[in-house]
């Protein structure tokens, strides 16, 4: 947060160190030699603050200015969300912004601040895309988890196990295609992407992030030395976005007639933001939270999952299906989607330049930052923070039920806003907000009501394979 009084205010400590070796070394040391919650626990620790100064990747000497003012407790998070303190614009990705070339040449809605003019357009026709389609969500995603159920079912018929990751790409790209574009992406015809799409849309936004994430695949001194020390261009994955974008083209004529009609926009400009906000948003965060989600609830046990098993079953039938009075009564299935959020946040960065001279406050200071600076948190430490929550980086299913749950529901930031706060076209916070909600909590719902319980195996890294999938008795 930030404080009106100058009493007390300190210099935010750290170093940026030499120009260029400076940043070399600080992503060195993200990336190679402490990874990236021992880089941030190892500086705190350091500097005895949640607030210092730091290079954040890529940097020098081919990125722009890497230096920011880090935040990381939930005191002073907040301040990033603040939009009349500060300026959003070309932030989304951090202190680098990929070329527009990966959008058509366009800004897209991420990359703008509420005071451009485009931003309003571009959110409401968000908010038109999400409305007019409500009446699919809760059909679709029940025939597409329909479906990834049976081949997950006859993969553990066939070989004992069963992996959940790569048929989960392909469950939500189906799901969002059907329910927005009114069209199978597997099915034949025009502009027809097979099987493909998810892996088009996976090697798009892979080198779009290449600077600033890690792949988990190459050597991390490799990495080091060719994705994090160049901006990738988009020429490598022009013909795979290409296809993606004619299927958009082709099968969102509603989405985009809307567009062009109540919202100003120009046609290939909403196509562009419709694949930004379908595809790297939407379906960027289901492929990333959804596994998390379900390692959370396998590691949870039985006895948990028999409780959800209960309560969703109960739920389905005394509302006459699974429909959102059912939905709502599920007060675990909602604590345990929120407490997934908390613990493992799907965007774990938020940034913004200061619009003026201010005052961040921190749990144990304040400290002065000029005009101008960047200002950038990293998520799961704010929402992990031990003076907030009670075992912070325990899962703990319950965390969020009843009234006193509740109340620390302001600290669930995932949204790039508290949950307890609305998306509107005045702030940054997701259009999606409470669609990633609902379909994640549909997600628990439709499981338990296929199957009893379910083990995975602990010892796979990058994929969730399930070696133990008890199908529901009743």
């Amino acid at each position: 947060m930030a404080s009106s009084s100058n009493e007390g205010v300190q210099e935010v400590p750290g170093s940026y160190g030499l120009p260029i070796l400076g940043a070399i070394a600080d992503r060195f040391d993200y990336f190679v030699k402490e990874g990236v919650d021992a880089f941030f626990k190892n500086r705190i620790e350091k500097y005895k603050s949640t607030v210092f100064r730091v290079n954040m990747p890529p940097g020098s000497p081919l990125f722009p200015d890497p230096r920011v003012i880090i935040l990381l407790d939930a005191k002073s998070f907040p301040i990033l969300f603040d939009v009349s303190k500060v300026e959003k614009k070309n932030v989304f990705t951090g202190t680098y912004m990929p070329s527009t070339d990966f959008t058509g040449g366009y800004r897209v809605l991420s990359y703008l601040d509420p005071s451009e003019e485009n931003h309003t357009k571009l959110k409401n026709f968000c908010f038109h895309v999400l409305k007019s389609n409500a009446t699919k969500w809760f059909p679709e995603f029940e025939r597409a988890t329909g479906e990834l159920w049976a081949k997950l079912d006859k993969q553990f018929a066939e070989s004992g196990k069963a992996e959940y990751t790569s048929e989960n790409l392909q469950m939500c790209f189906n799901f969002l295609c059907r329910s927005v574009l009114n069209r199978n992406p597997v099915d034949s015809g025009p502009a027809s992407l097979g099987t493909n799409g998810p892996t088009y849309v996976q090697k798009w936004i892979g080198l779009q992030l290449a600077p600033i994430a890690s792949t988990g695949v190459l050597p991390k001194i490799l990495e080091e030395v060719t994705i994090h020390a160049v901006p990738l261009p988009f020429l490598l994955v022009r013909g795979d976005y290409n296809k993606v974008y004619d299927f958009f083209w082709t099968y969102g004529k509603e989405a985009l007639d809307a567009a062009e009609q109540q919202f100003g926009l120009k046609r290939d400009e909403a196509c562009h933001n419709l694949v930004f906000n379908i595809c790297f948003n939407t379906f960027g965060g289901m492929f990333v939270f959804f596994p998390s989600l379900i390692e959370h609830l396998a590691a949870a046990g039985k006895q948990l999952h028999a409780d959800l098993a209960e309560e969703v079953r109960s739920a389905i039938k005394d509302n006459g299906g699974m429909n959102m009075r059912a939905l709502e009564s599920m007060a675990l299935v909602r604590s345990i989607v929120y407490e997934a959020l908390r613990i493992e946040p799907p965007v774990p960065f938020q940034y913004g330049h200061a619009k003026e001279d201010l005052v961040v406050e921190s749990h144990d200071g304040k400290y002065a930052v000029k005009k101008g600076e960047m200002l950038g948190g990293y998520q799961p430490f704010a929402t992990r923070d031990p003076k907030v929550f009670d075992n912070p980086e325990e899962f703990l299913p319950r965390r969020f039920m009843g009234k006193e749950g509740e109340n620390f529901l302001r600290y669930v930031l995932w949204s790039n806003g508290p949950e307890t706060e609305e998306t509107t076209v005045n702030n940054k916070q997701c259009a999606g907000k409470n669609f990633v909600v609902m379909i994640s909590r549909l997600l628990v719902a439709h499981l338990f009501s296929h199957y009893d319980s379910f083990e995975i195996d602990q010892s796979k890294t990058t994929k969730v394979v399930f070696t133990s999938l008890q199908k529901a008795t009743s």
